[in-house]
Formats: structure tokens, sequence, C-alpha cells
């Protein structure tokens, strides 16, 4: 059977700031994707990770469905007349059009969609970011789909000899998807040296080289141009299919160990480290730290099996010790150095405003 996985992921409402949206609001969103989304959709499972809700769904409806990204458009609108009447923050912010045009992509929730021929099993993991930009899966993916370090099938499963492909898009070109094809292991070192800037070169998909199967999907997008303008970080979302001829959930798992440090943080403006949670989980410390969730889910003729929590063992609660610790430590740094993003990837304009008007007092001192 042929089915496509849809996850659609939004900021629409918080308790007490950045935190977690209420139990109402999710509610409602799930009450509205079962009484409108009945006819369009197999299965669907709603949750959150931090602030932001996450509608991942089953159809065949194919990837770019109008009808599919409308469904997901009206219940996050639904939401957000819930989370004002709740008065809470940053109602609808996620939102950034009035209006639904066609197409989710590109009007403020995170997108990552595949479609596929059902294997005779057919496992796969959502993972969904919060405080955080689609650069922060370069690393994982890079370590699970071209490094034998973390992935020993690619050296011990004749199904994964021939490697995969990646699709790496330049996001600060904004005049159209910028993207390049590269092929591991044939083109690591090119692939290695655009994934180190994440914020510019960013996965958007990878593919099997043995099959031409889609292995991985992100919700890659030129951010600097939603709306017009640069307005931040979109908490990203990503589908990757585990087994057979990709590699196993554990090699999957294996790079979200090191906590690399990505963009993110506090408004969107620092770098912190990535701290792999338990679903449903809230962010805290300096509205953070940044923070990512795997749920593994088996699909069959459409139908999502119940999700299994990939880091709710206690071995990641050893993982989230270290990651605190980094945390901690890049924070003591407070403003200075590269605890902070640079002034051209900032979210808030403060500091380039800032920068204007003292530009303008300097002086070329003259040579005596």
């Amino acid at each position: 059977m042929k089915v496509t996985l849809s996850v659609i992921k939004a900021d629409i409402g918080s308790i007490g700031g950045h935190i977690k949206p209420s139990q109402r609001l999710m509610d409602r969103v799930d009450e509205y994707i079962c009484d409108e989304g009945s006819r369009l959709l197999i299965d669907h499972y709603i949750g959150h990770t931090g602030d932001d809700i996450a509608i991942l769904c089953s159809h065949q409806e194919g990837v770019g469905s109008r009808k599919v990204h409308k469904l997901a458009w009206d219940a996050f609108k639904a939401g957000t007349d819930t989370a004002n009447e709740e008065g809470l923050y940053g109602a609808g912010q996620d939102l950034l059009k009035d209006s639904f045009s066609g197409n989710i992509k590109g009007m403020g929730p995170a997108i990552a969609e595949m479609e596929f021929k059902e294997r005779g099993n057919e496992p796969f993991l959502l993972f969904c970011a919060d405080k955080t930009d689609p650069g922060a899966y370069n690393l994982p993916l890079y370590f699970t789909f071209a490094d034998p370090m973390h992935c020993s099938g690619l050296i011990l499963s004749t199904k994964m000899s021939k490697g995969f492909k990646f699709t790496i898009m330049d996001v600060e070109y904004t005049r159209g998807d910028r993207v390049i094809e590269l092929n591991a292991p044939e083109d690591i070192y090119d692939i290695a040296t655009l994934l180190r800037d994440c914020e510019r070169f960013v996965v958007e998909s990878i593919q099997s080289r043995q099959d031409g199967e889609q292995a991985a999907v992100v919700s890659t997008t030129r951010l600097h141009n939603i709306a017009g303008k640069y307005v931040g970080k979109d908490d990203p979302v990503m589908l990757v299919r585990a087994q057979g001829s990709f590699p196993a959930t554990g090699e999957i798992l294996s790079p979200f160990s090191i906590g690399h440090y990505v963009a993110g943080f506090m408004r969107g403006s620092h770098v912190g480290p990535l701290m792999p949670v338990p679903k449903n989980s809230s962010v805290s410390f300096f509205d953070g730290p940044p923070v990512v969730s795997s749920l593994a889910f088996c699909v069959h003729e459409g139908m999502l099996t119940e999700p299994a929590d990939a880091f709710d063992h206690p071995y990641w609660e050893w993982v989230r010790g270290n990651v605190s610790r980094k945390a901690t430590e890049i924070r003591q740094q407070g403003f200075f150095g590269p605890a902070m993003l640079p002034y051209s990837e900032l979210e808030y304009g403060g500091i380039v405003e800032k920068l204007n008007k003292i530009d303008k007092k300097f002086k070329v001192r003259k040579k005596k």
C-alpha cells in the first residue's frame, strides 16, 4: 500500500510564556482533526514538544496535498481561537498569514512529508525539536547516514553498502529553493564542508542509493524569506524510516547522545546543547535548553501504532544530565562570543538597531 506521512507543527499558544500548550488547546486541535479529517486521513497522532503542537497524520493524498494542508491550518486556527479564549501567550504566533493560500509551507508552521510504498513492516521515527532551527539535525543525519562510527550498518549491512544521497538546501538564498545533491561516501568531505554551517546549509532529505527509497525528510525552508523577512527559527520536525535498507532505530538515535550545540535557546538568539527529552516535555531554563523528542511508530495499511517514546529510558536520563551541565556552562558566558549568535542571525533586532546607531559615531583617526 502506498501511504503518505505528514507532520505539521506550530506554536499557537502557551502557558506562562514559552513553556507548553494547555490541555484544552491540545484537545481542541485533536477534536478538529477528528471531526473534519475523518474522511481524509487514515490515522493521526497529536503531541507537543515544548510549546509547539505537532500533528502527525497518514493518508493517501500525496505530498503537498492542499486538502491535508488546509485541514492542519484550520485545526491550528481553531486552536488559536481556544488559545485566545484562555489568554495563552503567543496565540497563533506561528500562523504568519491571515488566510490559507494552498500550501502550508512558507506560512509559518514546520512541515515534513514523505510518500512511499509500505514494506512488510514499516518502522519510522518522528523527531520534533523546539527552541532551535532545522540545522540542528545536520550533525545527527551526517553521523547516521555517512559515519560508521555511529551507524555500524554502513559496513555491516549489504543493504546499505551503496550509501545515501543527501539533498542540501542553501537557506540564505531567497529567490528560490537552491539545493545540491551529494552522495555518501564519495562526496563525504563536500557534505561535511556544507553541513558544518548549520545556519546556511541544511539537510532537506536523504534517499537510499540501494533502492532509491526516501530515508529521511526535514522541515527545511528558506527561513530568511518567510513573510518577506527574517522571522526566526521554525522549531523543526523530521521523519526517518528505520531498519532494512535504512539505519536501525538505535543507529538513528545514537548521535543525539552528544547533546551537540545548536542555534536557538532564549529568543532564538543564543547557542545551547540539544537535549533529548520524553514526549510532551516542556521547556524551562532560559526558555530552553533546545529540546528534541523522538517517537517511534510502525505504520500498516496507513494505521499508526501507539508511539514508543525513544528518549524515555534510563540511559537518556544520564544524557540529559550531561546536556544540563553543558547548557549551564555556556550560559555562564552570557552574551559574549559564541554563547550568542552573530548579529546577522539574531531574531530580535535590538542589537542591529544599536549597532547602526553606534556605527555613525565611529571616526577614522587621521594620521599625524
